[in-house]
């Protein structure tokens, strides 16, 4: 192999490195096993929130879970809590969708805020319109895992 013929060869290692693509890897979020579940627990807010079913979300409140709906009373309790979502459905339907604004875990308590869009429908007359808010939610870890303690939303201005 002449020395013209060498350099080409011994460039060949630098020219793939040059072309294989880079990957940042200081953007992956890695989530906590605490994070993976709250996201879920939100999820599944969300779905039972769509699905209009009270009973599931009373499940997803601590005992002493606290909801306040903006221009309604607060709920205490699981109890009251499940009266006012039931109260919520027998005059709405709701179509939307949670992001996650941020999550924050501080041992045995958590909190995300969060901002909803989709769709409000009445019952009564079936007129629809667009839904949209900012949610905070505070969440307690207990025996049976996260639970939603305190709720509020209210809409942005």
């Amino acid at each position: 192999m002449t020395h013209r013929s060498r350099v080409p060869a011994l460039l060949l290692p630098f020219a793939l490195l040059a072309s294989t693509p880079h990957v940042d890897h200081s953007l992956e979020v890695v989530m906590s096993p605490a994070e993976e579940q709250l996201r879920a627990l939100l999820a599944t807010y969300e779905t039972s929130l769509n699905a209009g079913d009270a009973g599931r979300i009373e499940q997803l409140y601590a005992e002493d879970g606290v909801f306040m709906p903006a221009g309604f009373p607060t709920a205490s309790g699981r109890s009251a809590v499940r009266g006012a979502y039931d109260a919520v459905f027998s005059n709405i339907r709701i179509a939307i969708h949670f992001t996650v604004d941020e999550l924050t875990v501080k041992g045995d308590v958590a909190y995300a805020r969060t901002h909803s869009a989709g769709t409000a429908t009445l019952v009564a007359t079936g007129a629809n319109g667009p839904e949209a808010n900012r949610e905070l939610f505070i969440f307690a870890r207990g025996a049976n895992g996260w639970t939603i303690a305190r709720y509020m939303f209210n809409k942005a201005s």
